[in-house]
C-alpha cells in the first residue's frame, strides 16, 4: 500500500490500561495528521468497534494527553471478539467506516484480536502496552516503568511503618503469568526475597532462612515481594509468622499500579511506538506488532511475535538473590 493510499485509520486501547497509553494515542494522531491521514478513536476497545462507538481525533484534540494516566479512549473486555460472527462484524465495521488500517494498543489478548482482524483483510498494527511487560516479542511494554515506580513508592512508604513496629511485610504486586515487575521492584526496594511464578523457591531456604539471618545481623524489618502468579500472599504471610514469630502483614497493591502520571521513559517509548505504528501502515504492512529492543523500535509479524517465548532475566534474579542476603 502506497503512502497516499492511507486516508483514514482507527486506534483503540484494549485489555488492562497502562500508563503511557495516552502518549501513544497522541503520537498516532499527531503522526497521522502530519501525513493528512484522519484518525478515528474507537472507544471501549473491540466492544466499541463492534458497536460503532467512535470519535474523530485531531492534533488539537490530543493536547495535554502526555501526563495523563489511563486511556482517554477507555477500555473493555469483549468476549464477542472470540467468535467468528464477532470478528466478521468487526471487520465489516472497519470497512464501513472507511478505515485503511487499525492500530491496537494493548497486550497479548488484544493482539490475538488484531491478528484475527488482519486475516479478515484489515491491516493492523499492535502497540504493546501492559504493566506486566510480558509481551514476548518486545523487551519493553508501555506502562512497565511507571508501574514499577508506583509500587516502589508505595513500598518505600510501607517500610517506614514496618521499621517502626519491627514487622515483616508481604507485598503482592501484579504478574499473573510473569514476574518481570516483581523482580524489578524486589531489586529496587531491597526485598529480603522475591517470589516469582517462573521460579520454584524452597520456602525454608529461600524465605525463612534469609529472614533468620537478617534478624541475627540486626535487621528489624523485612519485605517479601510476591508476584500474584506465584500464589497466595496471605498464605506466605501465615507461613512466615508461624516459622519466625515475627508479626507479618499483607499488602496487595492491586490496581493502584495501573494508575498515575506516566514516567519519562513510558512517555518517550510510547511516542516512538505510536509514530512507528503509523509509519508501518503507510508502508503497506498489514499484520505487525511494534517492538522495542532497548535501543530501537521495529516491528514483527504478529503471528511470529506471539509464537516466541519471553524468559525472566535470571541474571538479574541472581543479583537480587545475592544482594538480598
Amino acid at each position: 500500500m502506497e503512502h497516499n493510499a492511507i486516508k483514514r485509520i482507527g486506534v483503540l486501547t484494549s485489555g488492562g490500561d497502562a500508563p503511557g497509553m495516552n502518549a501513544a494515542i497522541r503520537a498516532i494522531v499527531r503522526s497521522a495528521s502530519t501525513y493528512d491521514i484522519s484518525v478515528l478513536g474507537i472507544r471501549r476497545g473491540y466492544s466499541g468497534l463492534l458497536h460503532g462507538d467512535m470519535i474523530e481525533l485531531t492534533g488539537r484534540s490530543v493536547d495535554g494527553l502526555l501526563p495523563r494516566g489511563g486511556t482517554m479512549l477507555y477500555t473493555a473486555r469483549c468476549p464477542e471478539m472470540h467468535t467468528e460472527d464477532g470478528l466478521e462484524k468487526a471487520a465489516n465495521m472497519c470497512r464501513y467506516m472507511g478505515m485503511d488500517g487499525l492500530v491496537v494498543i494493548g497486550g497479548d489478548g488484544s493482539f490475538r484480536g488484531a491478528l484475527a482482524l488482519s486475516q479478515k483483510g484489515v491491516p493492523t498494527v499492535g502497540v504493546p502496552a501492559t504493566i506486566d511487560n510480558d509481551i514476548v516479542c518486545t523487551d519493553y511494554t508501555i506502562g512497565f516503568d511507571t508501574a514499577c515506580n508506583t509500587a516502589i513508592d508505595c513500598i518505600d512508604k510501607l517500610r517506614d511503618t514496618m521499621q517502626s513496629h519491627e514487622r515483616c511485610s508481604v507485598v503482592e504486586v501484579t504478574g499473573r503469568k510473569a514476574g518481570h515487575l516483581a523482580l524489578h521492584v524486589g531489586v529496587a526496594v531491597g526485598a529480603t526475597c522475591t517470589l516469582l511464578p517462573e521460579h520454584t523457591t524452597d520456602f525454608h531456604a529461600g524465605v525463612i532462612e534469609p529472614i533468620r539471618m537478617g534478624r541475627l545481623g540486626g535487621r528489624h524489618h523485612h519485605i517479601i515481594i510476591v508476584a500474584e502468579g506465584y500464589g497466595s500472599a496471605q498464605e506466605v504471610a501465615v507461613k512466615v509468622e508461624e516459622a519466625t514469630g515475627i508479626d507479618t502483614r499483607v499488602t496487595i497493591l492491586g490496581h493502584i499500579q495501573r494508575g498515575g502520571t506516566p514516567s519519562a521513559q513510558d512517555r518517550v517509548i510510547a511516542t516512538q511506538m505510536g509514530y512507528h505504528a503509523v509509519k508501518a501502515l503507510m508502508e503497506g504492512k498489514r499484520q505487525r506488532v511494534v517492538s522495542y529492543d532497548g535501543r530501537n523500535v521495529t516491528d514483527y509479524d504478529i503471528e511470529e511475535g506471539l509464537s516466541r517465548e519471553k524468559h525472566l532475566d535470571f541474571g538479574l534474579f541472581e543479583v537480587e538473590q545475592t544482594v538480598a542476603t
